[in-house]
């Protein structure tokens, strides 16, 4: 553990500790994939927002339920995306959330927490492969409509 006096007296301290591995034997190749392993979302009364963590083969490190929100809305940070990414040593993630509604079609927001969530893993080396949207009308791929870019 290393700890860090600061100016002020405080002492911040970080730990990293691992306790085994969770084998999850999932490698994600479509984002068909990505909607059948979290095909319980399309159920939910309120939008949950996860993310599924990935080592540089594609296979499933982590899943996260980082946000339960209300019937529409979900408050998402790219802090708590990321978090989990790199503590896990993740190369790259799938964003997923749901949409109660049905609706599979992104929002404003969707589409602008996308291009956030894109720019934060171009800066910290965490490719955000795909953003998911599930409904129980199906599912939406960013990446399978080409809206990805930033």
């Amino acid at each position: 553990m290393s700890i860090e006096k600061l100016p002020s007296g405080l002492r911040v301290g970080v730990q990293l500790v691992r306790q085994g591995k969770v084998k999850y034997s999932v490698s994600i190749i479509n984002p068909g994939e990505v909607a059948k392993m979290l095909a319980h979302l399309g159920k939910q009364d309120r939008e949950h927002f996860v993310c599924v963590h990935l080592d540089t083969r594609n296979n499933v490190l982590g899943v996260e339920t980082v946000s339960i929100g209300s019937l529409n809305y979900s408050i998402v940070h790219p802090r708590e995306c990321f978090k989990a990414a790199v503590l896990l040593n993740a190369a790259s993630m799938i964003l997923v959330h749901n949409h109660p509604s049905g609706a599979l079609e992104p929002s404003d927001e969707d589409l602008s927490l996308t291009k956030r969530m894109v720019q934060a893993g171009k800066l910290l080396g965490i490719e955000v492969l795909d953003h998911v949207i599930i409904s129980g009308e199906g599912y939406f791929s960013f990446k399978e409509k080409n809206r990805m870019s930033v």
